[in-house]
C-alpha cells in the first residue's frame, strides 16, 4: 500500500506518496512523487500500483539494461549448440546483433513504435519486405527461447502488435515462391567461364556446378559430404545435417547418374571430404561470375531448383525425386507436379 505524508512549507502544504514492494519481507522496490494537493498524490498511487501489478511490470524496473543485442546473442550461446542453426539463421541473427540501432534497444521495454521504425529503416536501406519478416520472426523467437531459459520477463506483445501493423501496412511479408531456373545457356556460359579459370584456381567450380546441378545438393552440403558417407554399392550419399523445416537431420540420398560421374572422379582429400572447400567461397565465386557474365537474378540454390525440374520433366514421380532430393514432407515437392514432362533437357550434355 502507498503511504501519502503532507509537510508544510512556506509555500503551502506538499503531499508525497511513496510507494514500497516487499517480497518475503524485503523491499525489492520504491518510488515516490511529491504532490501540490493530496488528491494527485493519491491518484498517481493508485496508477502506479496498478501498473506495478501486472505482471512482469516490477521485473522490467529491476532488470533494465538488458538489452536485444544481449538478447539474441544468449540465444545464440544457449540454443545454437544444441539445434545446429542453419547458415541463414547464424546470418540473419549476427546481422540483427550487429544492427546498433535495435541491438542497443532494451529488450524489457521493447515497444511496437521501435519494431515498426526498425521495419522501415530495414526497408529504406533496401531490405525487402520478406527480410524485415525474418527479422521479426527470429527476434520473437530469441526472446521466447530467453524468456523460458534464463528466466526474464520479456514481452513478446511489442512484436507481435509490430508486426500485425507492419503486415497491414505491407512493410513485411512472407518470402514469395521462387522459379528462377538457369537456361542451357546460363548453364554453358558459367562452365566456360570456370573451365577457363579452374586451373589457377584452388576451388574446382565447374565440377562443383555440374554436381550441384545433377544431384540438388546445395552447397553446404556438397562441402561436407565424406567419403566415409559414400554408398558405392546403392549409389547413394549421407548428407550430414540436411536442414528440414524445424531440425537437422542426418539423410541418405540417391545421386543420380551425371552427378555419380563428377562425385567419382575426385581425387581423396586430407581431411575425408569429397570436395573439401569452403561453401561460402563457392557462393561468392558463383554470384561474381553472374555479374561478369551479365547474368542477372541466379543464385546457386537455383541450381537446386534446376534440378528437381529437370527430375520431374523427365517423368519421375514424388518419391523417386524424394530420394534424391532428400525431402522428408513430399507437400514440399507438390509446386513441381505441373511440370509437363518434356524429356530429358540435359540428353546431350557432356559433362566439362
Amino acid at each position: 500500500m502507498a503511504t501519502i505524508t503532507a509537510r508544510k512549507r512556506k509555500s503551502g502544504t506538499q503531499y508525497t506518496a511513496r510507494i514500497r514492494v516487499k517480497r518475503d519481507g524485503q523491499i525489492v522496490h520504491q518510488e515516490s512523487e511529491t504532490f501540490a494537493r493530496k488528491a494527485l498524490a493519491k491518484a498517481w498511487a493508485d496508477k502506479r500500483e496498478g501498473e506495478l501489478r501486472v505482471p512482469g511490470a516490477l521485473e522490467r524496473l529491476t532488470r533494465v539494461g538488458v538489452s536485444v543485442g544481449q538478447v539474441l546473442q544468449w540465444y545464440l550461446d544457449d540454443y545454437d549448440g544444441v539445434n545446429k542453426f542453419g547458415r541463414s539463421k547464424n546470418t540473419s541473427l549476427n546481422q540483427l546483433i550487429n544492427d546498433p540501432e535495435l541491438a542497443g534497444l532494451d529488450a524489457m521495454s521493447l515497444t511496437s513504435g521501435q519494431m515498426v521504425a526498425h521495419a522501415r529503416r530495414r526497408l529504406g536501406n533496401g531490405a525487402g519486405p520478406a527480410t524485415v519478416n525474418n527479422d521479426f520472426i527470429w527476434l520473437r523467437t530469441a526472446m521466447r527461447a530467453v524468456r523460458i531459459g534464463r528466466d526474464l520477463p520479456l514481452d513478446l506483445q511489442a512484436i507481435d502488435d509490430a508486426a500485425f501493423i507492419c503486415r497491414k501496412e505491407r512493410l513485411i511479408a512472407k518470402s514469395s515462391q521462387r522459379d528462377r531456373r538457369p537456361t542451357l545457356s546460363e548453364v554453358d556460359k558459367h562452365l566456360k567461364h570456370f573451365s577457363e579459370r579452374d586451373g589457377r584456381a584452388q576451388t574446382p567450380m565447374v565440377d562443383i556446378i555440374q554436381f550441384a546441378l545433377f544431384s540438388s545438393r546445395r552447397q553446404e552440403e556438397i562441402c561436407r559430404i565424406r567419403w566415409a558417407d559414400v554408398d558405392r554399392d546403392k549409389q547413394r550419399v549421407l548428407v550430414r545435417d540436411m536442414k528440414h523445416p524445424k531440425q537437422l537431420v542426418d539423410t541418405w540420398v540417391f545421386v543420380p547418374d551425371l552427378a555419380w560421374q563428377v562425385l567419382l572422379r575426385q581425387p581423396e582429400s586430407e581431411d575425408g571430404r569429397v570436395f573439401p572447400y569452403n561453401s561460402k567461397t563457392v557462393s561468392s565465386n558463383f554470384t561474381r561470375a553472374c555479374k561478369l557474365l551479365g547474368i542477372k537474378d541466379l543464385r546457386f540454390h537455383d541450381l537446386r531448383h534446376e534440378c528437381i525440374s529437370w527430375l520431374f520433366e523427365q517423368g519421375w514421380d514424388i518419391p523417386r525425386v524424394a530420394s534424391v532430393t532428400g525431402h522428408k514432407a513430399w507437400t514440399s515437392l507438390q509446386r513441381y507436379t505441373h511440370l509437363e514432362q518434356v524429356g530429358d533437357k540435359y540428353a546431350d550434355f557432356t559433362l566439362r
